[in-house]
């Protein structure tokens, strides 16, 4: 039984939202029911899952807020402590279950409200490895990632410029990109080798999408967006473990997905790719984590324009994190929703081939977790 995406909504991607999360979250559920037909999440939704983390809430068992802003009251209500693309592939195994027809999958962050961002950042480090040295730029750890990706695979710093001057440049076509500008200056050493434009700044959002067997896809919507395949791998806790230059859990997410999607050449079978790139070295690493070019060539033909608009796989229509911001753990549902758009034919973009399409979100500094959805109509 294929799963299929029959709705889709969002609200906020601003830098402070005047309202709550939770008046967020009914914002974006009402706008996914609409977009999936006027679905009635009292009496037509099997069960609901909600991402999202208490350190970010900043209050224990965040998850008791769910059920009322998105509906799910005396209904089915799972929260996962994990980035919104986990939850999708939640809801997909929940359906391919045969348990569940309709699942409704929510996410949201409201950064404007942590006060002390940096230091629930540094608290999620090791403790005994991490955590002491009290970073006063937790940043410092991706800036240590970029560094060796960089000297290994020969990569420069004008290679990141060239990420962060596309996503600029394809954010000012997307209306919920705040941070996307025509002119956006090199700036000065953020922290080594990394300048402030590289990094992506925190946004409030609230993403819902709606899932659905393919027995009762089409009463919602005509034109579903099918799920072809979802994953996601947790690599080592322990940073010092890890290969800094390569993201392995992006590698072996991809790879998951790609079986159950039955891709087995996934630079020359995909049309268009939306992953992760809250940091610009980030987005030239996934492109080859996620096979979509050779190890240590990405930044040489990202330079050249493969992965532009109207480019052999353009990646990151929407502008990325770079452009959009970053919602927390409602990254991957931003990424999501965006491809999905384009799928549809909702937003008119630079893609030669929109049939199917690959979809990746990382949870970020200090995780080693990445989640990947491949999609198709």
């Amino acid at each position: 039984m294929r799963v299929g995406i029959v709705g889709v909504g969002w609200f906020g991607f601003q830098p402070d939202v005047p309202y709550s999360f939770r008046e967020m979250m009914f914002k974006a559920a009402q706008r996914a029911y609409q977009d999936a037909g006027g679905l009635d999440p009292r009496s037509e939704v099997d069960a609901f899952i909600s991402c999202q983390e208490d350190f970010w809430e900043g209050v224990a068992i965040s998850d008791e807020f769910a059920p009322d802003p998105i509906g799910g009251v005396m209904k089915a209500v799972y929260t996962v402590a994990g980035d919104g693309l986990q939850c999708v592939g939640q809801g997909y195994m929940m359906i391919k279950s045969g348990l569940f027809d309709v699942v409704v999958v929510e996410s949201h962050g409201k950064p404007s409200d942590i006060i002390t961002l940096n230091e629930i950042m540094n608290f999620a480090t090791d403790p005994i490895s991490i955590r002491p040295l009290n970073l006063e730029n937790i940043h410092a750890l991706a800036a240590l990632e970029a560094r060796a990706y960089m000297e290994k695979f020969g990569v420069s710093e004008e290679s990141l410029d060239a990420v962060v001057e596309k996503a600029h440049k394809n954010g000012v076509r997307n209306p919920r990109a705040p941070y996307a500008s025509p002119n956006v200056s090199r700036g000065e050493i953020y922290v080594d080798p990394l300048r402030e434009r590289d990094i992506a700044k925190f946004v409030d959002a609230a993403l819902v999408v709606v899932l659905a067997s393919e027995t009762v896809a089409k009463k919602y919507n005509d034109t579903p967006v099918w799920i072809l395949g979802s994953w996601w791998v947790t690599e080592t806790s322990t940073f010092e473990f890890r290969d800094l230059a390569f993201p392995i859990h992006a590698r072996e997410a991809a790879d998951g997905a790609y079986v159950q999607a039955k891709v087995s050449d996934p630079s020359k079978e995909l049309g268009f790719a939306e992953v992760d790139n809250r940091y610009s070295f980030k987005e030239i690493q996934h492109i080859e984590a996620l096979r979509l070019a050779p190890r240590g060539t990405a930044a040489e033909l990202l330079v050249d324009g493969a992965f532009c608009p109207g480019g052999r796989l353009p990646v990151n229509l929407s502008g990325g994190a770079l452009a959009e911001g970053v919602p927390l753990e409602a990254h991957g549902l931003a990424r999501l929703t965006y491809a999905v758009n384009v799928m549809r034919g909702d937003i008119k973009a630079a893609v030669d081939r929109r049939e199917r399409a690959i979809v990746h979100s990382w949870r970020g500094v200090p995780t080693s977790t990445s989640a990947v959805v491949v999609l198709g109509v």
